[in-house]
């Protein structure tokens, strides 16, 4: 990787991209491979960003988008294929083998930050430019053939960036979003009045199956990550901070909605999630174009969000390569709509997700939702339908 001491550094890059995440680094990797300049420019310091953990479920597209650009070995040699849940409710528990149903395609259970720390490597070794610890405070001129953009660097001092493209796959609170003209998109968010306790747990997982729990007191959910690490959801009231409740508590309310006991460990991280759709439309103003959670963010009851910027990456490194190794520009115009046909897609069955698990908030939704009139039925088709446990594993699986 080059070095970023001071009086090395180019400031200009064909195509600059804010962000270090997993759409951030695949497309750096794709435009890198292709011969695109490029440059990453990532807020964080590097090892925050090889070990902030994040999703952990990679469907089947995902892994074939990997394999096709090499990048795949590390999930090929540690991943785990799952392709099992469980859901526990009032009416007893069932379990959907997905991985046998709709197009027959499981999950590969891959922790994201292991990904990112996979794809920031092959970066590296291929003599990627990327500066850590740089802020991209607004991105100019995008509308004009040489959009730039304004940087704050680790010491401080102001920069600036010059290029032909700028992709912001900084997320939905950074600069990418932020320098977007007023009425240059439309926004579409709803809040579904649900928030989570998201947590990490040092202990090893409870069950061989992803675990949705539907209980009166609320929803809990269990994903295993790792042999010895454990990521769970548990439903709790709005405005909850992450450390109010105890450990004893958090353990008691998990094991009581989960409905059996469990293995505890030390919660090592705490989160806590308020579940949102907000999705913008068009994906591009110029040449500034939008992907992973600056183009979309769906709530995390899919597992939807790693593998939509993963696909977004390679359709948007695609277009730019095709426009400035080819002049070639019908990728880049069609690049928002192919995206929001598959954001589109996933947010459909995120929500249905959502209202499957959940007992809803009065204000969430304008229609009837007592447990009797919406959720128990579709759980109760979900349990004995075929046809609907093969749209499920298609929906579950696919982006």
């Amino acid at each position: 990787m080059e070095s970023q001491s001071a009086g090395t550094l180019r400031d200009t890059a064909d195509v600059i991209i804010l962000g270090a995440g997993p759409a951030g680094l695949l497309l750096g990797n794709l435009l890198l491979a292709a011969g695109v300049d490029c440059v990453v420019l990532e807020r964080s310091a590097e090892t925050e960003v090889r070990t902030r953990a994040r999703a952990g479920f990679l469907a089947a597209n995902t892994v074939r988008i990997l394999d096709r650009h090499g990048l795949a070995d590390g999930l090929h040699r540690t991943g785990r294929t799952h392709s099992t849940c469980e859901f526990r409710t009032e009416d007893g528990r069932f379990r959907l083998d997905y991985g046998s149903l709709g197009r027959g395609e499981p999950h590969t259970v891959y922790p994201q930050q292991e990904l990112v720390g996979d794809l920031l490597t092959r970066y590296a070794d291929r003599g990627g430019r990327i500066r850590f610890g740089t802020e991209a405070l607004a991105v100019r001129d995008a509308d004009g053939p040489h959009p730039s953009v304004t940087v704050r660097g680790p010491d401080g001092r102001p920069g600036r960036w010059r290029g032909r493209y700028v992709a912001g796959c900084d997320g939905r609170h950074g600069a990418a979003r932020r320098s977007l003209p007023p009425g240059a998109v439309r926004r579409y968010h709803r809040d579904h009045g649900i928030s989570w306790l998201g947590l990490l747990a040092e202990a090893p997982p409870s069950l061989d199956a992803v675990g949705y729990a539907v209980h009166p007191a609320g929803f809990a959910g269990h994903m295993a990550r790792t042999a010895d690490i454990t990521r769970y959801y548990l439903q709790c009231p709005r405005g909850t901070a992450p450390d109010d409740w105890s450990e004893d508590r958090i353990w008691a309310e998990l094991e009581l909605r989960m409905r059996g006991p469990l293995h505890r460990g030390a919660l090592i991280q705490r989160t806590v999630v308020d579940l949102e759709s907000d999705v913008l439309e068009p994906l591009r103003h110029g040449r500034l174009l939008l992907a992973g959670d600056a183009a979309s963010l769906l709530s995390p009851s899919a597992a939807k969000g790693a593998n939509l910027a993963v696909l977004e990456a390679e359709l948007l490194a695609r277009a730019l390569t095709d426009d400035l190794l080819h002049g070639e520009s019908e990728g880049l115009g069609t690049y928002s709509a192919r995206c929001l046909d598959h954001i589109r897609r996933a947010q459909r069955f995120s929500q249905w997700m959502i209202r499957l698990l959940h007992d809803l908030p009065d204000n969430a939704v304008a229609v009837p939702h007592d447990d009797g009139l919406i959720r128990r039925p579709c759980l109760e088709t979900l349990r004995t339908s075929r046809a609907e446990q093969d749209w499920f594993a298609e929906q579950y699986v696919g982006v």
